[in-house]
């Protein structure tokens, strides 16, 4: 600890992995390549499986991770022609809170039959030792792994997972069907390539964990993940350029898809705190975004400068009406009807022909997310 280097990286280097920050320019289904398949026991907790990995304790690889200060512009693709239909709708029109997930230990796509006995096995066995969980008098759980096949853009990401859990009431009819009580799933898509490749072959990282349910099933669903394959979990907020990110790449497809809206909320802080809703029409926003990024550019790249120049020009036309400035505040949604973000991290997907877009910024806050 005598070290010159600064504390965060000589903590990195007790945990055996360096993370660094730096600011920077259809297949099978996809557990990444060269990595064995180990097959696991029957147990739901790995405790009873086998000795735990100490991933962080353990020699590590150097894996750079860069906060891009530029991206592509979203493009709009019919990604139902490559990802199920029917697996599309089960990411859209709901409301997600999002978490962060280290790698999995031992995760494989191909035992995803057994992992849903499994945790609909833990969910009991806690529920009959006293664990609240918040769906009512249900006589029990049927847990649904499935591999939602498309969504991944490199070689390096691993397939989506999602996961649903039923339940049925004890006092419902035979004939009563059983009812979604929770959502929830993992993704990565278009994480860093050289921190995937960077990790031990035993480990798959799907960094980016989405839920809708009941809290109570949420933390009972994460605690069964850290058991089994010995991942930890944090919640995952996003922060105001995360925002202002998505606010610029969304206006730019206006031309190709109508958003309808560009709606923005800020917090200032006064006293009181005042909360700010600001409506901007979809068509003058996009021409404040064209001339700041000309749509018969050549470039594909947005620059950072240029998502901070738009914002400043939506604060400045606010500020010529209502004399309130709202830089002195914080961005703390967005919306149009492609999706909406909120700085507590809750997401919604409007429309799945830019969920690449999305999905691609929300797994790169999830992986910088772990290397805080």
């Amino acid at each position: 600890c005598s070290s010159p280097l600064p504390a965060f990286i000589v903590l990195c280097v007790w945990l055996g992995v360096f993370l660094i920050i730096m600011e920077g320019s259809g297949s099978a289904v996809n557990t990444p390549a060269s990595r064995p398949v180990t097959r696991r026991s029957k147990s739901y907790g790995r405790s009873c499986v086998e000795a735990p990995s100490y991933f962080w304790q353990t020699p590590g690889h150097l894996a750079v991770l860069k906060i891009p200060t530029s991206r592509g512009t979203a493009k709009s693709q019919t990604i139902t022609n490559k990802v199920d239909p029917e697996h599309i709708a089960l990411l859209v029109k709901n409301e997600w809170k999002l978490s962060s997930v280290t790698p999995l230990h031992h995760f494989r796509h191909t035992q995803l039959k057994s992992y849903s006995k499994h945790l609909s096995a833990f969910i009991v066995a806690e529920k009959q030792q006293g664990v609240a969980v918040e769906v009512g008098l249900e006589a029990g759980f049927k847990v649904t792994f499935i591999a939602v096949l498309g969504l991944a853009e490199t070689d390096e990401d691993a397939e989506t997972v999602f996961i649903q859990i039923q339940s049925k009431p004890v006092f419902a009819a035979v004939a009563d069907a059983p009812k979604v009580v929770w959502r929830g799933w993992l993704t990565c898509v278009n994480g860093d390539p050289e921190y995937l490749r960077s990790l031990p072959p035993d480990f798959v990282s799907l960094p980016l964990f989405c839920t809708s349910g009941p809290e109570s099933l949420t933390t009972l669903v994460k605690s069964w993940f850290e058991r089994a394959f010995d991942c930890n979990f944090g919640s995952l907020a996003l922060n105001s350029t995360t925002l202002n990110w998505l606010a610029a790449l969304w206006t730019g497809c206006h031309p190709t898809c109508n958003i309808r809206h560009l709606k923005l909320a800020w917090s200032l802080p006064t006293q009181p705190p005042l909360d700010v809703s600001y409506t901007v029409n979809p068509q003058d926003a996009w021409e404040l975004w064209n001339s700041i990024h000309p749509e018969e550019s050549t470039d594909d790249l947005i620059d950072i400068n240029e998502v901070q120049s738009f914002i400043k020009g939506l604060e400045t036309h606010f500020f010529r009406h209502f004399k309130i400035y709202l830089s002195a505040g914080t961005l703390v949604k967005v919306s149009t009807v492609l999706g909406s973000a909120h700085l507590d991290g809750k997401i919604k997907i409007g429309n799945s022909d830019y969920i690449t877009t999305l999905l691609t910024l929300l797994t790169e806050c999830a992986l910088l997310k772990m290397a805080t």
